[in-house]
């Protein structure tokens, strides 16, 4: 049984289920939860600050940590965080991620990937940041993760937020591993994101130009 609605996202519900735990459920039905808590479990077995999860028989319920404190969205827009400590947090999570050993011995340059992270994906809890909504992880190449977030934050700094485009500049400030293959394979599967709206997908390409100005 679960327990009142927390917050909806784009393709997902989540429910408290006691003090400790809360269900996510895919309204969709296309996630893998138990890959999703496979990805969530490797990486915090190597300190990385996803939260805790619970062996998924579903496809699409994920029984995970309960957190407590805001998102880092919700602190920028309540000015409880500056653009340029949050640009440098996801930058620092982006390192701290990809330094994680990765998962297949036979290809060596590949890391766990999240492709998915920005504001509203870092939980700021009393212990210190958390990642959540792995839903899309994978392994691969470094410079796709850098690119995804570059390109989401991109994406929203175009639509007249400028808190983004100060998020991205600071998220480039060092712009690591991010190559101009994986900003352009973000932004071919961007394009191809079913949840994106019109608007989202008309900017891509003037998101790749603000992008390319600030890190290249």
């Amino acid at each position: 049984m679960t327990g009142r609605l927390l917050g909806s996202g784009r393709s997902a519900d989540v429910y408290e289920l006691d003090e400790a735990w809360v269900l996510r459920r895919d309204r969709d039905g296309w996630g893998d939860a138990a890959a999703e808590g496979a990805v969530m479990t490797y990486v915090r077995e190597h300190g990385y600050p996803a939260p805790r999860v619970r062996p998924s028989a579903s496809r699409t319920e994920l029984v995970m940590e309960r957190l407590s404190g805001p998102t880092m969205l919700a602190a920028l827009l309540a000015g409880e965080m500056g653009a340029g400590e949050g640009g440098a947090l996801l930058a620092s999570l982006l390192r701290r991620l990809h330094a994680v050993p990765g998962r297949d011995p036979a290809r060596p340059g590949a890391r766990v990937l999240h492709l998915d992270l920005h504001p509203d994906n870092v939980m700021l809890t009393p212990d210190g940041p958390r990642v959540i909504d792995w839903t899309n992880a994978e392994d691969g190449p470094p410079g796709l993760d850098w690119g995804m977030s570059a390109v989401i934050l991109a994406q929203v700094a175009l639509g007249a937020y400028p808190l983004a485009h100060d998020l991205l500049t600071a998220l480039l400030a060092d712009p690591g591993e991010l190559t101009e293959e994986g900003l352009a394979e973000a932004l071919r599967r961007r394009a191809a994101n079913p949840t994106m709206s019109r608007g989202e997908v008309e900017v891509l390409a003037a998101a790749r130009e603000l992008v390319r100005a600030i890190a290249f």
